[in-house]
């Protein structure tokens, strides 16, 4: 990673739309002049996530998270402000020459980002493998008698590893990589005697990609077909690491994510190939879990693309059980599921090779089945004419209703499943209710554990002392991090609110020019703008009343050095505050420049009110509330000087005073306050 100039970043930042940079991550539906969506920070039922395109900012209501279209990179894919850049270049086609790194620069890279260059690395060591006489004659041979065609294999990066078990091993020690990221990726274990040894060889390669086309990890799977008489697995698959948690994972989500937006529906299926020869087919809007059960946090990733989950899996026993567990996974996070099961003997995989795409879009038109005949027709065939196991699959389909959180869709399939099974609405609803109640209960009581748990390793990571001290310090010289975007430095409380206000009113007004009738006392003949005027009188010849607060102080500074460069528009400016590397002014700018998308009774009476009309009562009234509050601080400190005893100049600190008092006294008046 090197530097990049500051040509390069305003290019970027220019070219960057946050409509554009969220929806490749969260399915966005307009709302007036915004669009909005459940958030990707928290887990939430209803939608309080905004994003204004005008302003190009988004905003949760819900967690308080909020920033720029950089910002969203840095939170949601935990990437510093460069990689951030970097990521943005590539998405727009940007050139960017970087600058030479300097030693000192190196050093500041992340483990991280270590990391997803050691698995970079290796996603192109196995795919080049195809190349060689070994990985084509087998690998390659493989991928081809499995139906994909030579561009599936290249777009997908699907490789081989050698059956030397230190085939990759030895490139990376050629190419400078150390072992302990080889380690920390799984790419490579170690033995006793400390030599190491490739964890994947001699098994056909599947990179696993992040949302963003990053390669977290691999999926390798043996082409020998007595593996389980040699004792070893069909699939290896990569340890979860720093930038690798399987639970959070799809596989394909990066290839299907726009498809899965289009189309606001997600295809979940079980396998690689499943995935592969869907998306071959034409079907692309199709995701798996990574080898891995379902979990709710990959629900969860779904859900930021699309509300809608069509499960497709096997129709042997497994495919079933995992489909039925699949169906209450999806319904208690809020997503709306169908299934459809495929013939026996038959997977996505297959099916897919065997028939054309409209076969295949027909078939799933035509055997998609909501979860509630799904569960029924299976579970009747189960159950017969036998009463007491009659009632045990409406028990069990009540059960499921009981996941769903939204009260309308779930009273909704109350009524459904209660004219299915000619039963009475109410006995189903009092079933599915002590269901839910339980079961809320059970996760309030989970969760409170969780926090109990939190509390204590936090109680542990405090007692480790000084070591936790140094590990911390070595891992900030060797990351190049910003500060958490939500932190505004606050030293002194009082002025919080006051200094908020100007820094308002520059951010928002600064440009405009205040007009005051020749009758006011800050009549002028020249022309000031906002940020001129509270410039003035907030920093002059004979009082220095410059912001106390850090982080309102560090915008100040930045704006008034900025604002007089003649070739910076407002626009510039506000994009500059927003989108650059200091945190704490990222953080103020984005507090302030956020609509709030409240309408309040003060918002209604300011929108009847000329602007320069409002800016020239309110400007002068925030700055003189402002020197009120220092003047009334300066005295309430000189006071307790006073009563410390320890005061040599009595005589000068009473005279003090009483100047401030009169000061007071004026703005208090001019405030019309007593």
């Amino acid at each position: 990673m090197a530097r990049i100039p500051e040509d390069s970043v305003n290019k970027i930042l220019d070219s960057a739309d946050i409509i554009d940079v969220v929806s490749d991550f969260v399915s966005l539906k307009r709302r007036g002049a915004n669009y909005v969506a459940c958030c990707p920070f928290h887990n939430e039922k209803t939608p309080s996530f905004y994003v204004s395109q005008t302003k190009g900012i988004f905003k949760c209501f819900g967690c308080g998270k909020s920033g720029t279209a950089i910002g969203f990179l840095m939170e949601h894919e935990n990437l510093n402000y460069v990689e951030a850049l970097q990521y943005l270049a590539k998405k727009y086609h940007i050139e960017i020459e970087e600058e030479e790194e300097d030693p000192e620069y190196q050093l500041r890279k992340s483990r991280k980002e270590s990391l997803y260059l050691v698995t970079d690395f290796a996603a192109k060591h196995f795919k080049n493998n195809l190349q060689t006489e070994e990985g084509s004659n087998i690998g390659k041979n493989y991928f081809l008698s499995r139906g994909l065609e030579e561009d599936t294999i290249e777009k997908y990066s699907l490789g081989w590893a050698m059956r030397s078990r230190h085939s990759l091993m030895d490139e990376a020690h050629t190419q400078g990589f150390k072992e302990e990221f080889l380690i920390a990726a799984g790419l490579c274990s170690k033995r006793d005697d400390g030599s190491l040894f490739d964890r994947f060889y001699d098994r056909a390669i599947f990179p696993i990609h992040s949302e963003t086309g990053r390669v977290l990890g691999f999926g390798g799977r043996t082409l020998r077909s007595n593996f389980k008489e040699i004792g070893i697995g069909k699939y290896v698959n990569s340890p979860e690491s720093e930038i690798y948690d399987k639970s959070k994972t799809l596989y394909g989500i990066y290839f299907a994510k726009s498809e899965i937006v289009r189309q606001d529906l997600c295809i979940l299926v079980e396998g690689y190939l499943d995935v592969l020869s869907m998306h071959q087919l034409g079907i692309k809007n199709v995701v798996a879990s990574s080898g891995t059960s379902l979990t709710p946090n990959q629900i969860r990733l779904i859900k930021r693309y699309s509300s809608n989950v069509l499960i497709i899996y096997d129709g042997d026993s497994a495919g079933i059980h995992a489909a039925l567990r699949g169906i209450s996974l999806v319904l208690k996070e809020g997503l709306n599921v169908k299934l459809v099961l495929l013939p026996a003997d038959e997977d996505p995989d297959s099916y897919a090779r065997k028939h054309s795409l409209a076969e295949v879009n027909d078939y799933i038109a035509q055997n998609s089945r909501d979860f509630i005949e799904f569960k029924s027709d299976l579970l009747l065939k189960e159950a017969g004419n036998d009463p007491l196991k009659r009632a045990n699959l409406i028990n069990d389909i009540a059960d499921t209703i009981a996941l769903i959180p939204d009260n309308i869709v779930r009273a909704s399939y109350v009524k459904y499943a209660a004219n299915r099974f000619s039963i009475d609405e109410q006995l189903l609803y009092d079933r599915s209710k002590r269901s839910r109640d339980a079961m809320l209960i059970a996760d309030k009581k989970e969760e409170m554990r969780q926090a109990r748990r939190d509390e204590i390793a936090a109680e542990q990571e405090a007692t480790q002392g000084s070591s936790l001290q140094e590990n911390t310090a070595v891992a900030l010289a060797q990351t190049e991090t910003v500060a958490s975007p939500n932190k505004i430095i606050i030293t002194q409380p009082r002025l919080q609110a006051l200094e908020r206000d100007l820094i308002e009113f520059i951010l928002v007004y600064g440009f405009v020019s205040l007009q005051f009738d020749e009758s006011s006392k800050f009549y002028s003949q020249e022309s000031e703008t906002v940020v001129e005027f509270i410039d003035k009188h907030i920093i002059s010849k004979d009082e220095d009343l410059s912001f106390v607060n850090p982080s309102y102080k560090k915008v100040y500074d930045e704006y008034m050095r900025m604002y007089f460069d003649e070739e910076l528009s407002e626009q510039s400016i506000l994009a500059r505050l927003r989108d650059g590397e200091d945190a704490q002014i990222r953080a103020v700018a984005m507090d302030i420049l956020i609509d709030k998308y409240q309408l309040s009774m003060k918002r209604l009476e300011n929108s009847m009110t000329e602007i320069n009309t409002r800016l020239q009562k309110h400007v002068p009234k925030a700055i003189l509330a402002y020197k009120l509050e220092r003047v009334k601080l300066e005295a309430e400190a000189l006071n307790k000087q006073l009563a410390s005893g320890q005061v040599t100049d009595i005589e000068g600190i009473l005279s003090h005073l009483a100047k401030l008092n009169k000061v007071r006294n004026a703005l208090s008046l001019e405030l019309g306050r007593v």
